[in-house]
């Protein structure tokens, strides 16, 4: 029973720079099979780093006076981190408010949408405004500061 087993070999027998040849071999006592099939490899080198563009507009809380966008955007500028180090935002992170309704944060290196909504979580938090203010993703890469709807509620009590 061991003569007619099959073992299946692979190896890599060269390397060019983005191409390899690989030998997929079958072995067994009546014959014997080997393909050759060339496989692309991903080309090495750096590549663009892609940009990250999100936006936060807290145009509602702070028409009403309650929200501050300048200590908002010291606030991101502080705690946002960059290879493990906050307040280090260099070239990588660029943070832009535009007037009173508006901040608009540019990432050339990995920034995750969720890791601002967790910021501004934590900044309303800070603030007293998380019991009145709630974070809403309105497309793609804006966030939209909104009051609860608490008129809505006291109707549904009565």
């Amino acid at each position: 029973m061991r003569g007619n087993t099959i073992v299946k070999t692979v190896q890599l027998l060269f390397w060019t720079g983005l191409s390899a040849l690989v030998t997929v071999g079958y072995v067994s006592n009546a014959s014997s099979l080997i393909v050759s099939l060339p496989v692309k490899m991903a080309p090495t080198g750096k590549t663009a780093a892609a940009k990250h563009k999100f936006t936060i507009d807290y145009s509602r809380p702070a028409s009403d006076g309650v929200f501050d966008g300048a200590a908002f955007e010291k606030f991101l500028h502080d705690r946002i981190k960059v290879d493990g180090k906050t307040g280090q935002l260099g070239e990588n992170v660029k943070i832009h408010r535009d007037g009173d309704t508006k901040i608009t944060v540019t990432s050339s290196i990995p920034l995750s949408k969720r890791y601002l909504k967790y910021l501004t979580k934590k900044f309303l938090k800070k603030n007293t405004l998380r019991d009145w203010i709630r974070v809403v993703a309105s497309s793609k890469d804006v966030y939209q500061l909104r009051f609860y709807n608490i008129q809505a509620a006291e109707e549904e009590e009565e």
